[in-house]
C-alpha cells in the first residue's frame, strides 16, 4: 500500500488523529459495565472524542482517565482536565469522592465509576479511536532481549515488500518515516490506541511494536487485537515489578495463550531458552488448523520449524548462516555478529513470513539494516574497536561480551552500571557477567534515578569483585570504580590498544542521564565519539612532534 504521507495531529502532546468519530459516553458505559453518574446535569449522550491519563494533555471533548496512583490519585487533577475542556471522566470510588472535594460546585460533566478502571481502560480507548487494530495488521513483540533488534528487521522485511509500517517501540515510534522519541517501550493504551488510529488514518496497515512485561500486566495493550506475537527470550529483569521469574514469564505469556483477551492469533516462538520452549507448548492450539499452531524458530539443539545451522563471521563483524524453513533451505546474513542475534535475524525473518513476505525479500532486507545502541561502532580512526550497546541484564552483557571475545584476540574493557529503582538483584549478576567476560571492567553510574549512585555501585563492584581471578581472562586488571560516566568512558578509552575492544554497556541508544528526578543531556555514543577524538588527536599531535621517530622518517602510516 503507498502511503499518503500525511502527517497525524501533533499538536499538544502525543500523537494522535486528526479525525475521531464521537462516542456518547452512555455506549462506554454500557460497553465496559462503569456506573455512570452525571454530575452538575451532565448530559448521558455527551460525546468522547479522545482519551488521555494526563490532565495538562486534555483537549476538548477528551475522557480524562483519573486512576490511582503510587502516590497520587488522578482525581486530583480532575479541575484541570475540566477546565481544559474534559467531557467525561473515568476513575474508581476512591477517585470518585475525590471529586466532589476537587471540582467547583457548577461542573456539570460525566463520570464513569468502575472498581477496576485501568482494566477497562485500553477496551474505553480503542471504543473512542475506532478499534484501529481491527483494520490494519498488529505484530507485537514481546521478550527480555532482542525486542528493538527484531522489530528493526521485521520493518526492514515489510517495506522491502511494499508495505507502509508503523514502528512503535524502546527507541522511538514511527509513523511512516515521522520520528518522536519514546519514553516508555509500550505506550499507555490512550496513547497506544491514539497513535494507531493515526498511523491507519496516514495510510499505514501494518503496525510492528514492541510489548513489555509492563505494558502486559498493567494492560496497556487491552483492546489491541494481535495478528501475530512474536516471543525472543527470557532471562533475569524486571523483579523489582514481578517479584518472580514464574510471574514475570505468566505476563509476557499473555500475548500467546489462546485463551488471553491480548493473545496474538499466530505465535512465532524462539525455542533457544527453556522459558520459550514453554511459551511454545501454551501457544499451542490443539484441534485448530496447522496455520494457527505456533511457528518455532531455534538457533541450537531444540527441533524447530526454522532451524539455523553454524554461523561464520565476516571481516567487518557481520554474520553468515545457513537455516532451513519448512519451503526450503536459505542463507541469513545480518549486519550484527553474536549467536544472539542470529535468533533476532531467524525469527524475523519467520515473523516477516507470517505475515506474507516471500523468505527472499525478507532476507535481502535483513542483510543492511542498522539498529541505533545495539553494538553500534563508534569509528575515529583509532586502531581498536569501540561500541555502545544497550545490554543492561546480566543475560544480556554475557552474550555481548562472549560474542565479543570470539570476534578478536585483543583484550576487552567494559564500562558498565545499572540503572536506579529498578530489580536490585540482577546488579551483582552484572558486574559478575562483566568481570568474566572482559579484562577491565569500569563500574560506573547508569540512570540513578532517585538511588544513592555509590550505593549501586557498590552492589556492582560487589558481583564483580567476587569472581576468582582465575575465572577472569587472562592478564585481567582489578576492578576500577569512576562514578562519572563520562570520564569512566574515558578511561576506558585511553587504556585501548591496537587490536582491543571497548564495550560501553547499558544506555545504547538513550539521550539522557536520569539523577535525582532529572534527566540531564548524556548520549554514550557522542561521548564515547568525543573522546576517540581526543585520543586521535593527542596521538596525531605526537607523531608530528620533532624528533619522534615518526616525524624523522616521514612516516605516517
Amino acid at each position: 500500500m503507498a502511503s499518503r504521507r500525511r502527517s497525524p495531529d501533533r499538536s499538544g502532546g502525543p500523537i494522535r488523529p486528526r479525525q475521531v468519530t464521537p462516542t456518547p459516553v452512555s455506549v462506554l458505559s454500557t460497553a465496559t459495565g462503569a456506573r455512570l453518574d452525571l454530575v452538575g446535569g451532565a448530559d448521558a449522550e455527551t460525546d468522547v472524542t479522545g482519551v488521555t491519563l494526563r490532565a495538562q494533555e486534555v483537549r476538548p471533548g477528551d475522557l480524562f482517565a483519573a486512576l490511582p496512583g503510587s502516590s497520587t490519585h488522578g482525581a486530583r487533577f480532575a479541575d484541570q482536565a475540566v477546565a481544559a475542556g474534559a467531557s467525561a471522566i473515568l476513575t474508581d470510588p476512591a477517585g470518585r469522592a475525590e471529586l466532589a472535594r476537587v471540582l467547583p460546585p457548577e461542573t456539570a460533566v460525566a463520570v464513569l465509576i468502575h472498581p477496576t478502571p485501568r482494566t477497562v481502560l485500553g477496551n474505553v480507548s480503542a471504543r473512542v479511536y475506532g478499534n484501529p487494530s481491527q483494520r490494519l495488521k498488529l505484530i507485537g513483540i514481546t521478550g527480555t532481549s532482542g525486542k528493538t533488534t527484531t522489530s528493526y528487521l521485521i520493518e526492514a522485511a515489510l517495506l522491502a515488500a511494499g508495505h507502509s509500517v508503523g514502528l512503535i517501540g524502546t527507541v522511538e515510534t514511527r509513523v511512516n518515516g515521522i520520528a518522536q522519541p519514546s519514553s516508555l517501550t509500550t505506550p499507555e493504551a490512550p496513547t497506544l490506541q491514539a497513535l494507531l488510529a493515526a498511523m491507519l488514518e496516514d495510510g499505514v496497515d501494518i503496525v510492528v511494536m514492541e510489548v513489555s512485561s509492563h505494558a502486559l500486566a498493567l494492560g496497556r495493550v487491552d483492546g489491541a487485537h494481535f495478528a501475530i506475537g512474536a516471543f525472543t527470550n527470557l532471562s533475569q529483569d524486571h523483579l523489582d515489578f514481578h517479584q518472580t521469574m514464574r510471574a514475570y514469564f505468566d505476563a509476557k505469556a499473555q500475548l500467546f495463550v489462546p485463551s488471553a483477551p491480548t493473545h496474538a492469533v499466530r505465535a512465532v516462538v524462539c525455542v533457544d531458552d527453556e522459558w520459550g520452549r514453554r511459551m511454545a507448548e501454551l501457544a499451542r492450539r490443539p484441534g485448530e488448523a496447522a496455520h494457527l499452531q505456533p511457528v518455532l524458530v531455534s538457533t541450537g539443539p531444540t527441533p524447530a520449524h526454522w532451524h539455523a545451522g553454524e554461523s561464520s563471521l565476516e571481516a567487518d563483524g557481520s554474520s553468515r548462516t545457513p537455516f532451513a524453513e519448512p519451503d526450503g533451505d536459505h542463507e541469513l546474513r545480518i549486519p550484527l555478529p553474536g549467536r544472539y542475534n542470529v535468533a533476532n535475524g531467524l525469527l524475523a525473518v519467520a515473523v516477516a513470513h507470517a505475515a506474507g513476505v516471500p523468505v527472499p525479500t525478507a532476507l535481502e532486507a535483513v542483510a543492511s539494516v542498522s539498529v541505533p545502541g545495539r553494538l553500534q561502532r563508534i569509528d575515529r580512526g583509532q586502531p581498536f574497536l569501540a561500541l555502545v550497546d544497550y545490554a543492561h541484564k546480566p543475560g544480556a552483557v554475557d552474550a555481548v561480551l562472549t560474542t565479543l571475545r570470539g570476534q578478536s584476540t585483543g583484550r576487552v574493557a567494559i564500562v558498565i552500571g545499572a540503572g536506579g529503582d529498578r530489580d536490585t538483584g540482577k546488579r551483582p549478576l552484572m558486574g559478575e557477567a562483566a568481570a568474566r567476560g572482559a579484562e577491565l571492567v569500569v563500574v560506573t553510574d547508569d540512570n540513578p534515578r532517585t538511588e544513592d549512585p555509590g550505593a549501586i555501585r557498590a552492589e556492582v563492584l560487589a558481583g564483580a569483585r567476587a569472581v576468582p581471578e582465575t575465572q577472569r581472562p587472562r592478564g585481567a586488571e582489578p576492578i576500577r570504580e569512576i562514578g562519572d560516566r563520562a570520564a569512566a568512558i574515558e578511561a576506558a578509552i585511553g587504556w585501548a590498544k591496537p587490536g582491543d575492544i571497548v564495550l560501553v554497556a547499558g544506555k545504547g541508544h538513550e539521550a539522557g542521564q536520569e539523577i535525582d528526578g532529572v534527566k540531564h543531556p548524556f548520549d554514550d555514543r557522542e561521548v564515547v565519539a568525543h573522546a576517540l577524538e581526543s585520543r586521535v588527536q593527542e596521538s596525531r599531535a605526537q607523531e608530528s612532534t620533532p624528533g619522534t621517530p615518526d616525524s624523522a622518517t616521514g612516516d605516517r602510516s
